[in-house]
């Protein structure tokens, strides 16, 4: 089976924007199913996962893993949520299902489960990459305008939307983000330790050449220059994106309908960026098989000078490294949008109203301001801005104050995260927001499962024992996208 056919070929991207398109579309989608299990080695329905709500009332919440922790800071939100209820008497609670695996795997067991009617969720976390897809089969419904204001950061707020609608309401958001060893640059007598305003990747390689100059003092666990995600799956493909639209042509890929826009010369200077990014005297070897844990660990363990990764890394970092030894700075170039939105799913019609409800709970200031607490990336400006929005959700709503959602969002013993005077992650207001409201999205497409598969197996070609020319790579590239991509 060709992938391009498996995802709707000519005939689905020639309905595609018209009535024909969602028959072509529902068809297409059956048929990625099967092959996104197959190459995920997940099933359409998860083991484990209930697929009945606990209650008649019940309001069921379908997301992967928390990254702060075992009852993190979702899991609290809600709990502050279920307290309003209680008090408010309305016999409706909400329950937390997280899904196992990889985001990939979790794609495929929620729409398998949603199509299959398998589960009975009413709210699905959905990564942002996700909502077209979902909006296109008709398995999330559309949502009132109002449950997205001027105070969700604009850059976020536009990944809610399909074909002019809101879908889904940004609940937490993520950005890509280098971390540096600051000991390191010190160590190699580089006066200016400091990055937070910016460096170009020129810049980078100049620093890790000083670090590896003859004679100086390298550090005991150090090897290569950086690393990142470069492993065959999704962080390849933020990895590649990141790198398109930072080359000179700026490869966008796609326009905001989903439809293919790239030129073979565009994608030629992509390439010839991420191969450039991706040099093996810089880059450590173990980043071409490298996801987000292995990437961490790897720099955190002091084999890299630095690091591509998300927010979170922030948090985890500080858990054994100080100030001194680790910094945070805006990623060179351009850097990638993720996060995760809320929607309520079509198969939850006597419960949506209360779903909805739900969902601007948790988006709302206060929750917000409990995300970024927690280590995440909040969706609203108020939370990085507005010194009077605190972390009070569960007060708010009526909680005993042991609810209250903690500034440490596990059970650790101590968060040694570095804070500002207002109790935010210290790098939130200067790094973290100017980061998010300029990061760029991934391809908007309802075939985006059919598009990081072969975009990640296309740029694997790079990474192989006899990497084709940058151009080749490219009219390869080009080829493969519009075989499962509509065109204008």
């Amino acid at each position: 089976m060709t992938r391009g056919r498996a995802y709707g070929g000519a005939a689905a991207r020639r309905a595609y924007g018209y009535g024909a398109a969602r028959r072509a579309y529902g068809y297409a989608l059956a048929l990625a199913l099967l092959l996104t299990a197959a190459c995920t080695g997940g099933g359409p329905a998860p083991s484990g996962v209930p697929v009945s709500p606990g209650g008649p009332g019940d309001i069921i919440v379908a997301s992967g893993r928390d990254v702060t922790g075992k009852g993190g800071v979702r899991q609290q939100l809600i709990d502050a949520w279920n307290a309003r209820q209680d008090k408010e008497h309305t016999g409706v609670h909400a329950r937390l299902v997280e899904l196992p695996g990889s985001a990939d795997e979790q794609r495929s067991q929620l729409l398998g489960a949603l199509q299959s009617r398998g589960a009975e969720y009413d709210v699905v976390n959905l990564d942002v990459t996700w909502v077209p897809e979902f909006a296109a089969a008709h398995l999330i419904r559309p949502l009132p305008d109002g449950l997205i204001d001027g105070d969700v950061i604009k850059s976020v707020a536009s990944t809610a939307r399909w074909a002019e609608k809101v879908y889904a309401v940004p609940f937490n958001s993520d950005v890509g983000l280098l971390y540096y060893r600051r000991d390191y640059l010190e160590r190699a007598h580089i006066r200016d330790t400091d990055l937070s305003q910016g460096v170009s990747w020129q810049r980078l390689r100049d620093l890790t050449d000083t670090i590896e100059a003859p004679g100086a003092p390298r550090p005991r666990d150090y090897e290569k220059g950086w690393t990142t995600q470069l492993g065959p799956y999704e962080g390849r493909t933020v990895n590649g994106v990141e790198a398109f639209l930072s080359a000179g042509g700026g490869a966008a890929l796609t326009d905001d309908r989903g439809r293919y826009t790239a030129t073979v010369p565009e994608l030629t200077e992509g390439v010839a960026q991420l191969r450039a990014r991706a040099q093996a005297a810089y880059t450590l070897g173990d980043a071409f098989r490298s996801g987000e844990t292995e990437s961490l660990t790897d720099f955190a363990d002091g084999r890299t000078a630095f690091l591509r990764h998300w927010p979170y890394a922030y948090r985890t970092l500080h858990q054994s490294l100080d100030e001194a030894q680790v910094g945070v700075a805006p990623l060179p170039g351009r850097a990638v949008l993720g996060g995760q939105n809320l929607a309520v799913t079509t198969q939850s019609p006597g419960r949506a109203a209360k779903a909805e409800e739900l969902i601007g709970f948790l988006t709302g200031k206060e929750s917000e301001r409990c995300l970024l607490d927690a280590g995440f990336a909040a969706t609203r400006e108020s939370a990085y801005q507005d010194d009077g929005v605190t972390c009070g959700a569960a007060r708010t709503a009526g909680a005993s104050p042991s609810a209250s959602p903690p500034a440490s969002p596990s059970a650790e013993s101590a968060d040694r995260m570095p804070r500002d005077d207002h109790g935010r992650p210290r790098y939130a207001r200067t790094i973290l927001l100017p980061a998010l409201r300029r990061a760029v999205q991934r391809p908007r497409t309802p075939f985006y499962g059919a598009f990081t598969q072969t975009f990640a197996t296309e740029l694997g070609r790079l990474f192989g024992e006899d990497p084709p020319s940058d151009a080749e790579l490219a009219a390869g590239l080009d080829r493969a996208l519009r075989r499962i991509l509509p065109e204008r």
